[in-house]
Order: structure tokens, then C-alpha cells, then sequence
């Protein structure tokens, strides 16, 4: 399934075999020579694979609004033929508050640039789900909310990357870089890698990757999202919209006859292996059951991911000073949702410098992905 190249010369190297590194090897391998690195035997095991598995359209800043819409279309359409099945699923969810968090509300609903939202009070919110508690006092609603088939995107993507001309090859953990060779000079567990460009999409890794090829690291955080399956008493209607807390002390929906949820935490860590902490899943229960009248019986799963931000919260997509060297990463949690888009928008930045237009028409702006925008010392943009 997986192809060991015949000769580690290539065009473009990627690192990293995630959503971010599969999507951008795809679009790339109708224009170039692209070899795929994975560290793992499986690609997506760190955070592609422990998605909370959502398109969520209000999710983010601006940038990643307009990304997100930008993507749409792609899964839509079968995520752009790459998956036998549909890999949206209607969903919806409610943008919760309560009477102290709705000024929090307010200022959220004004950010959004989601059309067709809808604002609910107490007992519409109700009406939609009467598993929330009274002390609701007002919601958004987000009809275009849907859950997403991760794995068949992700694998679709390989899979075309594959068909494409594309070498992807795992067990291939980076050990070290000549920093000072051109082309780059890359040795991995799977043998030696030279390439013209080198693609840094290692996600949580990303800077330690950047200063193993002496690029200045950008400052970019991982950060642990706890995620549970729960079994409850009262049985989980699958109809139920995800909800989403204004304040960020809580997020759940319906998930295979169970309840799925986090405390939507978002602890600094390392780049790891990350495990879900207890207190976090205690805190999980805790917060779901106040807000809700269910009663958590047992928690049935419980894993945890590394969601990785820039200090504007907005990816980076660009080539870095170091000629040869391109960022791809900080996709924090948003990743799956946008990849579609961010893979286009990499690719038309790599072959051609500039954005693709459609990008440029919901309102990005050149320096928006730009790393130089982390480096430059004057204040971050507004997203």
C-alpha cells in the first residue's frame, strides 16, 4: 500500500502525512515531484486521527471562516471524488450562553461571518433540545454544521496523492537535516531524502522540525483537547445538534448512540504522544451534566489530541526567508475543516506566489497566512 521511492530525489519533500501534509501533497503532485514523510507506520495518528470530526462554520477567526466556507464545496462533492460515500452529515449546532454570557454571545454573533444564523431564546433553545437545563438563556444556531467522515477524507487524499505520482513513505521519522546543504539534505529512519523544497507540515513538531533545519521557530504552541464517549441514562437522541459553549468550558453531541465531549481545553504541552488527563475528563462530566440534565453513567472512550496555534490563532502557509524552506502549519483545531482550501492555497503559493482568487474574493489577505507576519515585531492583525 505504502511505495518506497527508487531514488530519494524529489521536487518537494513534505514532512508530516496529517490531513495538513496529505492535502497539500495532493494538490502539488500534478505540478511537481512530491515525496510524503510520515514518522508513524499510520499516517493521522496524532491529531488528524483524534479529530472531534466536525465542520463547523462558525469555528475560528475570520481566516479560518473564510477557509472553512472555502472548503465546502470540496466536501460536498464526495470531498472532491476522493470518497465513495458522502462525507458530510447534517448535524447543526447551538452556540449556547447563559444570562451572564450573553454580552459574550453578542460579541461572538459579531464576529461571525456565517450566513444564516439564527438567534434563539430561552425556550427555542429549549424547544431544539429540551436536555439543556432552564439556566440557558439564549443561543445561536447554526444549521450548516455537519459531522465529517475524517478517515475518508484523509485517506482519500493519500489515495490520490498515490494515483497522482506521489511517494508516500512511513516509518520515515526525521533524525536530521543539513541545514546548510542545497538542495535540502534530510535523514530519516527510512534512509536519505534530498529535495528543492522542504515542507514543514509536521504539525506539533513544526518548530522542532524548522530549528532542526535551521529556520527560526515561529512560537507555535500545542495545545490538549480532551475528547470522551459517554453512556448516560437517558438514551441520546442522534438527531441532537452538537453544543458549543459561548464561555469555552464545554462542547458535546451525539455519537453513536452515545454522548461525545470535552471540556474544550487547551493546555500548553510538548509535542507528544498526548494522553487525555483525568481531571480534564472529570471536568468534562462535571460541566455536561450541569449543563444538562443527563447523568453520565460511564465514560466508555476518552483520548486527547494536540491542537497546534500560531499567537494570532491563524494558520501559516508560506515560504520562509531561508529560500527552499515552506510553513505549513499551525491549522489548530480547524485543520480538517479547511484543509481543502489551505491545500489550495499552499499549492498556489508554492508554484505560483500568489493565493487562488476565490480565496482572495471571501477576503483573505496576502499577509494573512504569511509567517513573516509572526517574525516582523509589529503587532499581529486583527482576525
Amino acid at each position: 500500500m505504502h511505495e518506497k521511492p527508487g531514488m530519494p530525489t524529489t521536487d518537494i519533500l513534505i514532512i508530516g502525512a496529517g490531513i495538513a501534509g496529505a492535502s497539500l501533497a495532493y494538490e502539488l503532485a500534478p505540478f511537481a515531484r512530491v515525496t510524503l514523510l510520515e514518522r508513524e507506520s499510520q499516517p493521522g495518528y496524532h491529531t488528524t486521527g483524534r479529530s472531534a470530526a466536525m465542520f463547523s462554520p462558525t469555528d475560528g477567526n475570520r481566516v479560518i471562516q473564510a477557509l472553512t466556507a472555502a472548503s465546502r464545496a470540496f466536501y460536498q462533492a464526495h470531498a472532491g471524488g476522493l470518497a465513495a460515500q458522502p462525507v458530510l452529515t447534517p448535524r447543526g449546532e447551538l452556540i449556547t450562553a447563559r444570562e451572564d454570557q450573553l454580552a459574550a454571545l453578542d460579541a461572538y454573533a459579531a464576529a461571525l461571518q456565517v450566513p444564516g444564523l439564527e438567534r434563539l431564546d430561552r425556550q427555542q433553545v429549549l424547544d431544539k433540545l429540551p436536555i439543556l437545563r432552564p439556566d440557558v438563556a439564549a443561543a445561536l444556531y447554526d444549521a450548516g454544521t455537519m459531522d465529517l467522515d475524517v478517515a475518508a477524507v484523509h485517506q482519500g487524499y493519500l489515495e490520490g496523492f498515490r494515483a497522482r505520482g506521489g511517494a508516500l513513505v512511513i516509518d520515515a521519522g526525521v533524525t536530521a537535516i543539513a541545514a546548510d546543504a542545497a538542495p535540502w539534505q534530510v535523514e530519516t529512519a527510512a534512509g536519505r531524502f534530498e529535495a528543492a523544497v522542504l515542507v514543514d507540515a509536521a504539525g506539533a513538531w513544526a518548530d522542532e522540525l524548522a530549528a532542526m533545519a535551521g529556520i527560526a521557530p515561529l512560537g507555535l504552541v500545542p495545545r490538549r483537547r480532551t475528547m470522551l464517549v459517554m453512556e448516560t441514562a437517558t438514551p441520546i437522541d442522534p438527531a441532537w445538534p452538537a453544543v458549543f459553549d459561548v464561555g469555552e468550558e464545554f462542547l458535546f453531541k451525539p455519537e453513536s448512540g452515545h454522548l461525545q465531549g470535552s471540556p474544550a481545553d487547551q493546555t500548553p504541552m510538548a509535542p507528544c504522544d498526548v494522553q487525555p488527563d483525568e481531571l480534564d475528563i472529570a471536568t468534562a462530566v462535571d460541566r455536561i451534566e450541569r449543563a444538562t440534565t443527563l447523568q453520565v453513567r460511564r465514560v466508555r472512550h476518552k483520548w486527547a489530541g494536540l491542537r497546534t496555534f500560531a499567537a494570532d490563532r491563524t494558520p501559516v502557509v508560506g515560504p520562509d526567508p531561508n529560500p527552499g524552506f515552506f510553513w505549513f502549519a499551525g491549522q489548530g483545531g480547524y485543520g480538517i475543516q479547511t484543509a481543502p482550501a489551505m491545500a489550495r492555497a499552499g499549492a498556489s503559493l508554492l508554484i505560483e506566489g500568489v493565493l487562488p482568487d476565490d480565496l482572495l474574493d471571501l477576503g483573505l489577505r496576502p499577509g494573512d497566512l504569511t509567517p513573516a507576519r509572526l517574525r516582523s515585531g509589529a503587532p499581529l492583525p486583527k482576525s
